[in-house]
Parts: C-alpha cells; structure tokens; sequence
C-alpha cells in the first residue's frame, strides 16, 4: 500500500445516527446528504481492508453549506476498535482528531474538503487490517465565529498517509 492509497470511502446513506444528536439524512438537487447542526455525530462501521500497511491515516471530509456563506465550521474524527475485548454496550471512542476552523466557501451549494489527520496507534484506537471499527464525525465549535445553518456531509475518503 502506498502512501495516499485510498482505504476506504463513506456516503451519507451508509451512516448510522448516534443515540442521540445525530446528523439528519437529506437531499439537495438529488444528492445525498447528512445536515449537521453544532454538536450532531454520525457513524460509519467499516472492517479495515487488507491492504492496509499499519500507518496513520488522512480523512477529507467533502462539505457543503445549507445556506452560510461566511464564518468557519470544524469536524472532529474519532475511531472505535470493535475488537473481542470492546464490550459493544457502551462507546470507546479514541481521542478525537480536528479540522481546525476552516471558512465556509462563498456561495451556500459550492463543495470543499475538510481533513483531519490520526497516526497510527492510540489515535486510531489500535485498528489493524481486517478488524471492524466505527468512525464518528461530529460538527464542534470553532475558536471565532460558527457558520449558520446546517453543514451538509457529501462523502467521507480515508487514505493512507
């Protein structure tokens, strides 16, 4: 595997709303979305593929706005090992890896690439090739000021950095 292979890929309609604060499923110009207000999760299961070499990992994020077209939003990632010692009863998120703030694009329906980096190791919860994990997306607060209205997920990629 090399350095940038794509590992795996996310659409709106494999995500699994969290208990509670979830991101809504909807649709713009017959694509696919899930809308986001601050603080709402969602979660991808996934096995990790075979290729993949033990390294840490890039996740962009494709974004869109509902109607802001100034301000910053920021994404946190996190992974879940679903290993035989994880008891599935209740979460065990590792730590969550951020977007930083990044400025919404000037027109409401134009896409942009969010990314947030985790090594391997703890920030990825231990995941090895061919175990099932979950990752949790989640819209966090910004240092200055937050974009309004709902941030609309398009797609989820994980590469091998």
């Amino acid at each position: 595997m090399a350095s940038g292979d794509t590992l795996l890929q996310f659409l709106p309609n494999s995500h699994e709303p969290s208990a509670a604060t979830y991101a809504t499923g909807d649709v713009r110009n017959q694509h696919p979305t899930l809308d986001f207000a601050l603080a709402e999760i969602t979660r991808f299961t996934a096995f990790m593929p075979a290729h993949y070499a033990g390294g840490g990992v890039t996740i962009d994020l494709i974004i869109a706005m509902t109607s802001a077209v100034a301000d910053d939003v920021n994404l946190e990632t996190a992974f879940e090992r679903i290993g035989e010692v994880l008891d599935i009863d209740g979460d065990s998120f590792a730590a969550a890896q951020n977007t930083g703030d990044v400025t919404v694009p000037g027109a409401s329906g134009v896409p942009k690439k969010l990314t947030s980096t985790h090594s391997d190791g703890a920030q990825m919860d231990s995941v090895a090739v061919g175990e099932l994990f979950r990752l949790q997306v989640q819209r966090v607060a910004v240092g200055g000021t937050d974009a309004t209205g709902d941030l609309e997920l398009l797609g989820v990629l994980v590469s091998e950095t």
